[in-house]
């Protein structure tokens, strides 16, 4: 009765401002987990724990002064190492911070995107003839630095044009097309390559660089595999397999969707932009 009291008297001192405090450090603790799942940034923050119990038990039980301020004065050390550890996440981070304003506007378009209509017979085609293509539709984070790599077009759609360039007689077919705006901006684009977990080796070279993409960007990659023909796509660090052609078109639309210009934050965003 005495713990059970002691509990009730410890309870009944928590306040609003203690709920609203734990709360925030909960999210926060939730938002760095859902960030770095599916990652190499996972096994790294186990070791890391797992590291950090080990000192900390090995330095109580057997009282080791010296080796107790030696960690003390590494510690700081340690805290400065992690942003080179986790870079490419707290990179993500902060991109995903800078695409917040996104979330506060109401109005959305409804426009249809005459590439997505031209991709969605293209890849119908691309995946009877069992012809691998890798197309990436830029969105807020710009992809100028990987459409340098490739052969400019700035094109207008086309399912033609599709075929064309994923033909394997071509000297197109490999790499990517990446899409600004309305427009095939470039094709034969080098793209980086997945890290992740996620990126077993049985996954190929387009639908790693499609997730690697997605990793960096907030860019939506879609995949027709050589050997299958099935269509993948992959969105922030996330790869959605066998999706159903026939739809290609809602689901793009669906990820593509971006906010009207009349929104309350960041001006005019009806079209990508480097």
């Amino acid at each position: 009765m005495d713990i059970f009291e002691n509990i009730l008297d410890r309870v009944a001192l928590i306040g609003i401002v203690d709920v609203i405090d734990i709360l925030l450090v909960t999210l926060i603790i939730f938002s760095v987990l859902m960030l770095i799942r599916g990652t190499r940034a996972v096994q790294v923050l186990r070791g890391l724990l797992v590291l950090a119990a080990f000192i900390f038990l090995l330095a109580k039980i057997f009282d080791l002064r010296a080796f107790t301020w030696l960690v003390d004065n590494l510690l700081p050390v340690l805290l400065l190492s992690i942003p080179v550890i986790f870079q490419p996440e707290l990179r993500r981070a902060l991109e995903q911070l800078g695409l917040a304003g996104r979330y506060f506007r109401i109005f959305r378009r409804e426009d249809v995107n005459p590439v997505v209509v031209a991709l969605k017979d293209a890849a119908l085609r691309l995946s009877q003839r069992r012809h691998g293509a890798l197309v990436i539709f830029e969105q807020e984070t710009g992809l100028q630095d990987y459409i340098d790599t490739g052969v400019i077009l700035n094109a207008e759609p086309s399912p033609e044009l599709f075929l064309t360039i994923f033909n394997k007689n071509t000297e197109l077919h490999d790499g990517a097309v990446i899409i600004r705006g309305n427009r095939l901006a470039a094709a034969a684009c080098v793209m980086p390559l997945s890290t992740s977990s996620l990126s077993d080796r049985q996954m190929g070279l387009r639908h790693r660089a499609a997730l690697g993409v997605s990793e960096v960007s907030d860019a939506v990659a879609v995949v027709v595999s050589e050997e299958t023909g099935q269509v993948s796509i992959a969105h922030q660090g996330r790869i959605l397999r066998r999706q159903d052609i026939a739809r290609l078109d809602s689901i793009l639309h669906a990820f593509l969707m971006k906010p009207h210009q009349s929104g309350f934050l960041g001006g005019d965003h009806s079209e990508p932009h480097a």
